[in-house]
């Protein structure tokens, strides 16, 4: 098992300076470039402080300038937000800016907030097969010339310009969740995005079984890559943990208010909603976040990775974005390098993947 990353520009209130998160986030990136992890992974979201990525391959590109080897990927383009022709011509060009280090991530869309803004309101279930159409189009327009008449989009014979560096394409990943997804994305052979939140161990199971299943589907594809992501945190003692636990309980009200629209956003800041209104902050309890996350020491942290490893995961996203003070992320990220990641993947690991 390999290891990705994921660091948002984040800002859990307006106290915090942005040349400062500017500043945190290219060093993280530069301490996971230097420490063998293989990608780190750019979202996509609009008009919101707690994730502020309004274009993943501006922020990717910005890496890229900063970084030597470490992968670049988008995770996720958000399918109802872009064109199809945009979409291909700015992943092709990030592909040369980055010298072939692109990973295409594309996905459905997570808040309704958002499509309210950026989408005309359409629900965001629609996400999930206009990002399906999305896909092909854009692979058919990283070829070369291509019409296409669907259901979203319509447009005249146009091409990527340029076309992207790694042939035939870039990588490409798709977030999953419905077993639907899962098989038309492995029976083209892209590789699977997972988040199991804060939910047990099983979430992550019942997402193997849907790739697993997809596979039997579809014997003739060679077997795709799958990745899953966690909030991480790795601390020396663990009473450390306090500050990393509370970082994931406010970011929870934050997330169930951005999904069910339960509270106002300020000024790009969500606030928090009336406790009476919240209905699934019983998986954000200390317990359940020690017992579910990749919180604890490093051998802490090795034990509860060793099952995914087991499962047959690719890749262990670190998730270090979730309001966690700067210096507590770069003490966690550091000890996961250097304590962790050894465990899994040795020097001649990392040195073979340059």
């Amino acid at each position: 098992m390999r290891f990705n990353l994921v660091i948002n520009m984040e800002r859990m209130d307006d106290s915090v300076d942005m040349r400062d998160v500017v500043s945190h986030t290219t060093e993280m990136v530069q301490m996971a470039d230097e420490g063998g992890i293989d990608i780190v992974w750019a979202a996509e979201h609009h008009a919101i402080e707690m994730t502020i990525a309004p274009n993943p391959f501006q922020l990717l590109a910005h890496f890229a300038a900063n970084t030597s080897r470490i992968r670049l990927g988008t995770g996720v383009v958000v399918a109802p937000y872009w064109h199809p022709i945009r979409v291909a011509g700015e992943a092709a060009l990030l592909d040369h800016l980055s010298n072939g280090r692109l990973e295409f991530g594309i996905g459905k869309g997570a808040y309704q907030r958002e499509f309210d803004r950026m989408a005309g309101g359409i629900h965001q279930n629609i996400g999930v097969p206009m990002m399906l159409e999305m896909l092909p189009a854009v692979k058919a327009l990283w070829e070369g010339d291509y019409e296409h008449d669907g259901e979203y989009w319509q447009f005249p014979s146009a091409t990527s310009c340029p076309k992207p560096l790694q042939q035939p394409h870039p990588p490409i990943w798709v977030a999953a969740r419905d077993p639907g997804t899962f098989e038309a994305s492995v029976k083209q052979g892209h590789s699977i995005m997972t988040w199991g939140l804060t939910r047990p161990f099983d979430e992550v199971e019942t997402y193997m079984a849907h790739f697993e299943t997809a596979l039997a589907n579809n014997p003739g594809v060679e077997r795709p890559r799958f990745m899953t992501m966690r909030h991480s945190a790795v601390y020396e003692k663990p009473e450390d943990a306090d500050v990393y636990i509370k970082a994931v309980q406010d970011q929870g009200k934050m997330f169930e208010n951005l999904f069910r629209k339960l509270a106002p956003v300020e000024n790009g800041f969500p606030q928090s909603p009336d406790p009476a209104l919240l209905s699934n902050q019983g998986e954000y309890t200390k317990e359940t976040i020690l017992s579910n996350l990749i919180f604890g020491t490093p051998e802490e942290a090795i034990a509860k990775l060793k099952p995914y490893e087991e499962l047959g995961v690719d890749y262990f996203c670190y998730n270090a974005s979730f309001g966690v003070p700067m210096e507590a992320q770069k003490k966690s990220l550091k000890l996961f390098i250097d304590e962790v990641m050894p465990a899994f993947q040795g020097a001649s690991d990392a040195v073979a993947a340059e």
